[in-house]
Order: C-alpha cells, then sequence, then structure tokens
C-alpha cells in the first residue's frame, strides 16, 4: 500500500524487494541460466526465431565484432532504425562491452540525425537503408559526402567529426559504410574471449543509453540513462503486469523508445517472457494476426494504436482469446478506450502507465487487481522504491486532490541530459526530477495526470515541443511569425496546428508548406491545421496566447487550412 504522508500529495513505493545491482548483460546471462531454451524473440516480417541462449550468442558475436572494429566503453553508438531484429542485438551488444547506444528516432530527417550524432559524439552509426520514404542512406551521403572516397570505417567527415563507421543493414555493397552481417562475422575467438572481462568491469550505475527528447529550446537533449535505471525500471513494471514465462508479449511500439527498449525488451526479458515483433512500423492488421498466430498474452500500445486495431475491418475475424495484459501509455488514454480494450480485446488486466525518458520511463502504473475504475480513470500508483509528490509553484508538497507540478525521485531519475550541464539543473534538483507535467494524488494514493506546465503537445504518442517546430518555420523565407499549438484530436489525442503570419505581399500555399516541412522534420511534427493571418492574439505585454489561437482556430475550422 502506498498512501499520501500526512495527507499530503507525497507517495513512496514499497521497498520490499531490493533494487537489482546489476549491469545488462549480467541480467541477460543470469535470465539464460533460468530459461535458456525458451523463445525470446519472433520478429515476423523478418522471419527470425530465436531461443534465450541463441539471442545471446548473437549478441555475443556483435559484441565481438565490435570491438574488432574498436569501439571500446563509453564509446557512443547509434541505432537508426526500425523494430528489426539487429536493433535487439544491438541494444544487448552494446550494453556487453560497456558502449553507450543512442536512440535515434526512425522518423528523423537528415537535419535531425545530425544533430543527434554530434550532440552524442556518435562514433559508430548503425543504420537500416531507409523507413518507410525515408531514405537514410542518401540522409547518410549528403551529411557526410566523404563516405563514398572512405574505406570501410575508416570516415573522415568535416561536418561529423566524431563519427568514423557507418554499419548498414543490407547485404549490398554501399561504398564507405559495412555490412552488419560482416560485423557479426568479425568476432574472433580472441575478441569472445574478452567479452567476460570486459563486462565484469562495468558498473550498473555507467551511462548506457543516451534518448533524445524534444525540448523546450527548440532542441532535443539527451536523457542519458544506466543499467541500473532501465533494468529495475523494467522489472518493476513486468511485477506489475504479472508477467511469467507463460507469457507471450507483442512489442509493436517503436524501440527507440523507452517504451519498447524498457518496458518491451527489458521487462519480458526479466521474466522470460517470448518477444513478437509484428512489423517494423506499426501495422494493425499485421499486429492482429501476430496476436492471433504466436499466442499472446499481453500488447503494449500508445491509444492510437489499440484504436487501430479495435477499429480494423477485420477485427472480429481474430481469434484473441489468450490474451490478459500489456501497457497503454505514451498519450492520454481515454477511459472509453480502456473499456473496449478490457471487453473486445480480452485485456481484463491491461494496465495504464505514467512516466516519461528522463525517468526510465515509468513512476506510476495500475494493477490488474485494481477497481476497474481505477483502471480506466488513473495512472495507478507510484511504483516501488519511487518518491513523487505534487507541489505548487513555490515548490510545496500541496494537500492530497489539489493540482500541482508532479515531481518525482528514486533509483529511476536519469544521470541527467548529455553534455547539458545546463538543462540538466533545470530540471534536476535536490534530485527530484521536476516533470513539468501537471496533476494529482487522492487519498488512496492514485495519480492523475490532468495537463502539462508547458505547452508541449502529444500527437499519438509522439511527444512535440512547439519551440522546436518554430524554430524550423522561422527559417522559411516568406513566414514572419509562427506560433505551433495542439488541437484535440479523436484518433490521436492531439494535432499540430500553426497559426502563421507571411511576410508583406506573399500568399503561401498550405499543401507546399507542408511538403516542406516534411522535408525538414518528422512527419508526425508536420503542422496538419495552418490559419494565415496579419496579425495574432497577444497579451499585454506582447506574448502571445496560444490559448486563444487555439479557441478561435477551434471555432473556425472549416476555414483552417
Amino acid at each position: 500500500m502506498t498512501l499520501p504522508l500526512n495527507h499530503l500529495s507525497h507517495v513512496k513505493g514499497s521497498t520490499d524487494r531490493p533494487l537489482i545491482e546489476a549491469t545488462i548483460p549480467a541480467f541477460l546471462k543470469e535470465v539464460c541460466n533460468r530459461h535458456g531454451d525458451r523463445p525470446a524473440c519472433v520478429f515476423v516480417e523478418q522471419g527470425h526465431r530465436w531461443s534465450y541462449n541463441q539471442l545471446a550468442e548473437k549478441v555475443d558475436g556483435l559484441a565481438a565484432g565490435l570491438l574488432a572494429m574498436g569501439v571500446y566503453k563509453d564509446d557512443r553508438v547509434g541505432i537508426w532504425a526500425p523494430n528489426r531484429s539487429e536493433w535487439v542485438l544491438t541494444q544487448f551488444a552494446t550494453a556487453r562491452i560497456g558502449a553507450i547506444l543512442v536512440n535515434i528516432n526512425p522518423s528523423y530527417k537528415k537535419d535531425e540525425l545530425a544533430y543527434a550524432l554530434r550532440t552524442a559524439g556518435v562514433s559508430t552509426l548503425i543504420t537500416a537503408p531507409g523507413h518507410r520514404e525515408s531514405d537514410y542512406l542518401g540522409m547518410i551521403r549528403a551529411l557526410a559526402p566523404e563516405i563514398s572516397q572512405s574505406s570501410a570505417g575508416r570516415l573522415d567527415c568535416a561536418a561529423l567529426p566524431a563519427l568514423r563507421r557507418v554499419i548498414q543493414l543490407s547485404e549490398n555493397d554501399e561504398p564507405g559504410m559495412l555490412r552488419f552481417s560482416d560485423v557479426l562475422s568479425k568476432g574472433s575467438s580472441a575478441n569472445l574471449a574478452r567479452l567476460d572481462a570486459i563486462t565484469a568491469g562495468l558498473s550498473p550505475h555507467d551511462a548506457i543509453n543516451i534518448q533524445f527528447t524534444s525540448g523546450t529550446t527548440g532542441s532535443p537533449k539527451g536523457a542519458t540513462l544506466s543499467h541500473y535505471n532501465v533494468i529495475n525500471n523494467g522489472v518493476s513494471t513486468a511485477r506489475a503486469m504479472r508477467l511469467s514465462p507463460r507469457d507471450t508479449l507483442c512489442i509493436p511500439v517503436p524501440l527507440y523508445h523507452c517504451f519498447g527498449m524498457v518496458l518491451g525488451v527489458l521487462a519480458a526479458t526479466a521474466y522470460g517472457v517470448k518477444m513478437v515483433f509484428p512489423s517494423e512500423g506499426f501495422d494493425a492488421g499485421a499486429t492482429l494476426k501476430a496476436l492471433q498466430d504466436e499466442g499472446c498474452t499481453g500488447v503494449h500500445g500508445v491509444p492510437t494504436m489499440f484504436a487501430g486495431m479495435l477499429d480494423h475491418p477485420e477485427f472480429d475475424t481474430f481469434d484473441l482469446r489468450n490474451m490478459r495484459t500489456g501497457i497503454m501509455a505514451g498519450a492520454p488514454c481515454p477511459a472509453p478506450l480502456m473499456r473496449r480494450v478490457m471487453k473486445q480485446m480480452n485485456c481484463d488486466e491491461i494496465t495504464i502507465a505514467y512516466g516519461m525518458t528522463e525517468t526510465s520511463p515509468v513512476s506510476f502504473q495500475t494493477a490488474p487487481d485494481d477497481p476497474v475504475e481505477r483502471r480506466v480513470n488513473s495512472v495507478g500508483r507510484v511504483q516501488p522504491h519511487v518518491e513523487v509528490r505534487i507541489v505548487n509553484k513555490e515548490n510545496e508538497i500541496l494537500p492530497v486532490g489539489q493540482e500541482g507540478e508532479v515531481q518525482t525521485r528514486g533509483y529511476l531519475v536519469m544521470k541527467g541530459y548529455w553534455g547539458d550541464p545546463e538543462r540538466t539543473a533545470e530540471v534536476l534538483k535536490d534530485g527530484w526530477m521536476h516533470t513539468g507535467d501537471l496533476g494529482t494524488v487522492d487519498a488512496d494514493g492514485y495519480a492523475q495526470i490532468t495537463g502539462r506546465a508547458g505547452d508541449m503537445l502529444i500527437r499519438g504518442g509522439e511527444n512535440i515541443y512547439p519551440a522546436e517546430v518554430e524554430a524550423v518555420l522561422m527559417t522559411h523565407p516568406d513566414i514572419a511569425q509562427a506560433q505551433i499549438f495542439g488541437i484535440p484530436d479523436d484518433r490521436l489525442g492531439e494535432e499540430v496546428a500553426a497559426w502563421i503570419i507571411a511576410r508583406q505581399g506573399v500568399q503561401i500555399d498550405p499543401d507546399s508548406l507542408r511538403e516542406w516541412c516534411r522535408e525538414r522534420m518528422a512527419r508526425f511534427k508536420v503542422p496538419r491545421h495552418i490559419r494565415f493571418d496579419d496579425d495574432m492574439p497577444l497579451t499585454a505585454t506582447g506574448k502571445p496566447q496560444k490559448f486563444r489561437m487555439r479557441e478561435i482556430l477551434q471555432a473556425d475550422m472549416p476555414s483552417a487550412s
């Protein structure tokens, strides 16, 4: 039981079970000792099926191959790919040698990729050839034209001075790039023999992962997580779902995000659960087919994914009798949708979780035995070994039931933003992570997230900070001013809206502007609703009033472009 202390909105999770002091490779080894012959991974689209022992063997082969190429402890290794088997191998292989995995959003465009590579100082980039409409290799060549004249693994690029090698996942020969399969084959017996000694020298508190999360100042921040952070969060969420080796968990959420990497891979691994990856990118039909064909008992997803499955025209033809659990998170979870998932998908024990990348990610989660009303109308109670308080603007803890900022403390809080002590100090104070989210805690310890202190919007589970999109729009030669904000959307939770003042005497075609945006930012950030005007609502001090823009645009939606 986790009750507020002294009737204040201050909750502490149970400490009955000790936290795990282990590195990811030690964690995987222990899992193999207990569940080595059990199925570990099924990558439906690629046709790969591995047991936990086979997974560990492939991980060691990749780790040895990376060592042979000169990748060592604390080197940053970027992974830019959708949900493929190579992603999971890279996740475990980098941890095996103490290299730091840098997750790169598959939707990133050229400039976003360059920012991530430069900020993290990535020396090795593992990349898919492309995904959907994106040509990854073309973007890499545009950023590093020297690669076409370089020896594979010996890149010397003026724009990306840290980047030494690019490993691509196809079997094609690409000038200046290594093939992933060749790296796997480079792992000599001598390098394999070195792995255990290297692993023994790692600390659970070493940085092991950098995940970029959008920033209010207009540029993403690299949240840096340790073995200790992600292992214990994965284990806690697995326990909340009551996972066991009898379960099969479907993971259609992206691996580049904590949802897939921690709540999916590490949570499943903790209990020898079979993981099923239905497709490289989310596809409702492919996910439903995987749930049926693999006898899945659980599935993760953001609300739009669950809505997509439930509304699939052939939904009623799929056999989901084995389903029971999973996590719905990443965006506000509507109660009616939760009820449909529980009833129509047989997910009686589906859970809701709340957190953020900076907290590894989950701090609150519902439990299967919580009353139904609590499970559809709250984000549950605080996780074990986690402390949360709700405070006012003066940083005073508020009484139970009052809305304030959610602040989190405990093992799960990130080490900081990579290479950015100033922005780290803005959000991490005396061990407390200032989330910027608004919420309440009731007398029984159940939390509700009621809004955001800042103006971040969440579209289909993707965090979007307006300043980031505004910064791009202001580079358009015909735009004088631009403001970005969220408009409520039944399917995605929120949609991106833009209020734009064009330069004098200029007219901008909205479709052309959207196409211009798609070339410079991830598709989910591109404004769907655009209003062109000669001025905008301002405060007495001249600050844009986004709430008024939102009201005006909503009231006048038919005339919004």
